[in-house]
């Protein structure tokens, strides 16, 4: 009320609070207690915006190639990362990674379409000849197929890494 009446001042009564510190969402980060005193980590929003950001890049029904995909991914994880470089998000980092590889998986998955496109791809990618037939017939869906051991052993970290992809963890290695 004082802020209001004898200053003048609007308050966004949605934005303000006074409450313990770890409850609070500052700028995008929030903090937390640890034995050496107090410690920065990114607001759980924070992380699910950027997520819903990365999504709409590995869309399925994006039909960007590949190139411009690699391009707009590298934009958002370097702004991301700089930016919230000063906190501790070790643990976050590295489940965003495997999420993302796992989004972009599945692009791939989507982008092979019919049947011997994908048992041509898996082949050439070293599955042996009876997994890629398995497999490419497969009814499942494309995020449950991402995650499969299959897909995961034809396109491995390493394979999408000298495609170009990005890793926010080794942004933020640089960064932290």
């Amino acid at each position: 009320r004082f802020l209001e009446e004898e200053l003048r001042l609007k308050v966004n009564k949605e934005k303000s609070a006074v409450d313990r510190p770890w409850k609070l969402k500052f700028l995008g980060f929030s903090f937390y207690w640890k034995k050496d005193g107090t410690g920065i980590r990114v607001h759980p929003k924070s992380v699910k915006k950027l997520k819903a950001k990365l999504k709409a890049v590995t869309g399925r029904s994006n039909a960007k190639g590949v190139k411009k995909r690699i391009v707009r991914l590298r934009q958002i994880i370097t702004g991301w990362v700089n930016y919230f470089g000063i906190a501790d998000m070790g643990r976050t980092v590295k489940e965003l990674d495997e999420w993302l590889r796992r989004r972009i998986r599945m692009c791939y998955w989507k982008r092979w379409k019919k049947v011997k496109t994908r048992y041509d791809n898996l082949v050439k990618l070293g599955i042996d000849e009876h997994k890629a037939r398995e497999y490419s017939n497969t009814r499942k869906g494309y995020w449950r197929i991402s995650n499969s051991p299959i897909l995961t052993r034809a396109l491995t970290n390493e394979w999408l890494k000298k495609q170009g992809f990005p890793t926010i963890t080794e942004r933020y290695l640089l960064v932290h």
